[in-house]
C-alpha cells in the first residue's frame, strides 16, 4: 500500500473514531447534567446547542493552524485529556461544592471547538498528501456513520456497562490512541520537530490511561463523597443510577442522588400514601402500586386483610431483585415482594395501564418526582384518565404529589390535573379529590392526592393494627393547608403543554439554589 493510500485509509478511519469519541462526550455532558441539574429537554438542549456552536468556533479556528498534521495530533491529544477527565470533574464539583456550571459548560465549549477542528484539518491534510481518490462527502460520511454508532452504543452498551466516568476516561483513550497512530502514519512528516508531540501525547496516554484503571475507585471515592453514611450498594442500570447506604440501623435508597426513602421515616410517607386509599373502600381485593420498587408500599397494602392480590408495576428490575432477594434489604419492606398474593411486573406504567388487563380496587402511583418530561407525563390528565380506565366501580386512586411547600404551584397543579379528569361514574361530572400532606423528616412537608369517580362516603378512616404513624386524628390534621401551603392558581398538566416539570424545578429551585 502506497504512503498516500495508507494515509487516506486511516484519516478515513480516524474521522470516524474521533466522530464516535466527540458525540459520546457530548451525551455524557448531557445525561450528567440531566442527573445532576434535573429537567433533562433543558439540560440536553443546552448541551448540543453549546457544543454544536463551539465546533463552528472550531472549524473556523482551524484556518490559523499551520501545519494540519501537527494541529490535528494536538487537538486528539487535548480532547484525550479534557474529554476524558470531563465526567470525573463535573462529578468532583458537584460532590465538592454543589455546582457544576463551570466545568460543564467551561469544557463543552473546548471539547466542541477542538471537535469542530478536525473535519477541516483531515481536510487539509488529505490534500496535502495529494490524496487522488479524496472527495469531501466521504469525510463526512464516515462522520455522520461515527455519530450513528455513538447514538445508538451510548444507551444500549455504553451507559450500562461502563458508567459515564469510565466511559469518558475510555473514549479519550481512544482519542489518544488516534493521535498516537496518528503519529506513526505521518512520522516521516512530522519529523524532528514531532518529539514534543510525542512525549505529550505518552505523558496524556499515562494519565488516562492510570486513571481508567482506577475509574471504580474514582466513582467509589466521589460516591463517598456526595453521601453521608456506608455506601452498601452501588449499580448503573439502562434506567438510573442506584445507590443504598447505611450508617448503624438507617438504610436509604437513592436512584439518580435523589433520596427515596429513609428507613428512620419512611413509614410516616408510606402509611399516608397507602392507607387512606384503601380505606376508602370497601372491599380492597386487587391492588395495583405503580412504582415503589422497594416493596414500602406493598408491605402497607398487605396489612389490610381484604387484599387478595397485589400488581407491582416498576421499570427497573434491579430495584425489585434487590428489594426481593437481599435478606437484610429485604427486610425493611416486611419480605412483601416475596409474598405470594404480590406480582411484580417490570414495565413502564404509561404501557402498562394502556394495554388492555384487569380492573383494580385501588391504584397507587408511588413514582418518581416530575422533574422531567418523561415522569411529568405520569402526572397527565392523559395518564390519569388511562387510570381511571382501569379502576374497578367504587375503587381509589392515590398519588404522592411533591412538596405543597417547596414546589407550591407542582403540587397544585397536580391536584388541578386529577379534578379535569372526567368521572366514568358520573357523567358531566370530574373525579372528587381530596388533597392532603404530612411532615415527612427526610422530605419535608409532603403532599399527596386521592382520587374517586364517586363522591367518597363521610365516614371515619378505618386503619389495620400496627401503624406508627397515621391515625384518624393525623388524616384530619394532614387534610388542612396553611397560607404557605394554600391551593394556588395553576395550569392543568396535558402531554401537550407539561407545565408540571416547570412549576416543580422553579419551586425546588427557589428554595435551595
Amino acid at each position: 500500500m502506497t504512503t498516500e493510500r495508507a494515509g487516506l485509509v486511516w484519516l478515513l478511519a480516524a474521522t470516524f473514531l474521533v466522530a464516535v469519541a466527540g458525540l459520546v462526550y457530548e451525551l455524557i455532558a448531557a445525561t450528567a447534567s440531566s442527573y445532576l441539574l434535573g429537567d433533562s429537554v433543558r439540560q440536553f438542549s443546552l448541551v448540543i446547542g453549546i457544543f454544536l456552536s463551539s465546533m463552528g468556533l472550531g472549524a473556523w479556528l482551524s484556518r490559523y493552524v499551520g501545519d494540519p498534521v501537527t494541529g490535528f495530533i494536538r487537538a486528539q491529544i487535548a480532547l484525550g485529556l479534557i474529554g476524558g477527565f470531563s465526567a470525573s470533574v463535573i462529578f468532583a464539583a458537584y460532590a465538592g461544592y454543589g455546582v457544576i456550571g463551570l466545568p460543564l459548560y467551561g469544557a463543552l465549549v473546548v471539547i466542541g471547538a477542538l471537535s469542530g477542528m478536525e473535519i477541516p484539518l483531515i481536510a487539509r491534510v488529505l490534500e496535502e498528501i495529494g490524496a487522488h481518490e479524496f472527495r469531501f462527502e466521504n469525510v463526512l460520511t464516515f462522520d455522520y456513520l461515527g455519530a450513528l454508532v455513538a447514538s445508538l452504543a451510548f444507551p444500549l452498551l455504553i451507559v450500562p456497562y461502563l458508567g459515564l466516568m469510565s466511559a469518558a476516561l475510555a473514549f479519550g483513550c481512544l482519542n489518544l490512541a488516534v493521535a498516537g497512530l496518528s503519529l506513526w502514519v505521518f512520522r516521516d512528516r512530522l519529523g524532528p520537530r514531532g518529539r514534543g508531540t510525542w512525549v505529550a501525547w505518552g505523558l496524556a496516554l499515562g494519565l488516562s490511561g492510570l486513571a481508567l484503571i482506577q475509574s471504580e475507585r474514582m466513582v467509589s471515592a466521589l460516591d463517598a463523597a456526595l453521601y453521608e453514611d456506608d455506601i452498601i450498594f452501588a449499580e448503573r442500570t439502562p434506567y438510573q443510577a442506584i445507590t443504598v447506604t447505611r450508617f448503624r440501623d438507617r438504610t436509604r435508597l437513592f436512584l439518580d442522588q435523589s433520596i427515596q426513602f429513609d428507613s428512620r421515616d419512611e413509614h410516616r410517607y408510606h402509611e399516608s400514601l397507602v392507607h387512606p386509599a384503601l380505606s376508602r373502600v370497601a372491599r380492597p381485593r386487587n391492588v395495583l402500586v405503580l412504582g415503589g420498587g422497594d416493596g414500602m408500599a406493598a408491605r402497607e397494602v398487605l396489612r389490610h386483610g381484604a387484599v387478595e392480590a397485589v400488581t407491582l408495576v416498576d421499570l427497573d428490575p434491579r430495584v425489585t431483585e434487590l428489594f426481593r432477594d437481599h435478606d437484610d434489604l429485604a427486610a425493611l419492606n416486611g419480605e412483601a415482594l416475596r409474598d405470594p398474593r404480590v406480582t411484580i411486573v417490570n414495565a413502564d406504567a404509561w404501557t402498562y395501564l394502556s394495554d388492555p388487563g384487569p380492573a383494580y380496587d385501588v391504584i397507587i402511583a408511588d413514582l418518581p418526582d416530575p422533574r422531567t418530561l418523561a415522569l411529568s407525563k405520569l402526572y397527565s390528565r392523559e395518564f390519569y384518565q388511562l387510570m381511571v380506565q382501569r379502576l374497578a366501580f367504587g375503587g381509589a386512586f392515590v398519588t404522592q404529589a411533591g412538596s405543597p411547600l417547596y414546589a407550591r404551584e407542582a403540587y397544585w397543579s397536580i391536584v388541578e390535573t386529577l379534578e379535569a379528569v372526567p368521572s366514568p361514574a358520573r357523567p358531566g361530572e370530574t373525579l372528587e379529590v381530596t388533597p392532603y400532606h404530612v411532615l415527612v423528616p427526610s422530605f419535608g412537608d409532603w403532599g399527596f392526592a386521592l382520587a374517586q369517580p364517586d363522591a367518597p362516603a363521610q365516614r371515619a378512616i378505618t386503619l389495620p393494627p400496627g401503624l406508627k404513624f397515621m391515625s384518624p386524628p393525623v388524616w384530619a390534621a394532614a387534610q388542612v393547608f396553611d397560607g404557605d401551603t394554600d391551593r394556588v392558581a395553576v395550569e392543568v398538566n396535558s402531554i401537550r403543554n407539561h407545565p408540571l416539570a416547570a412549576y416543580y424545578q422553579q419551586g425546588w429551585d427557589y428554595w435551595f439554589e
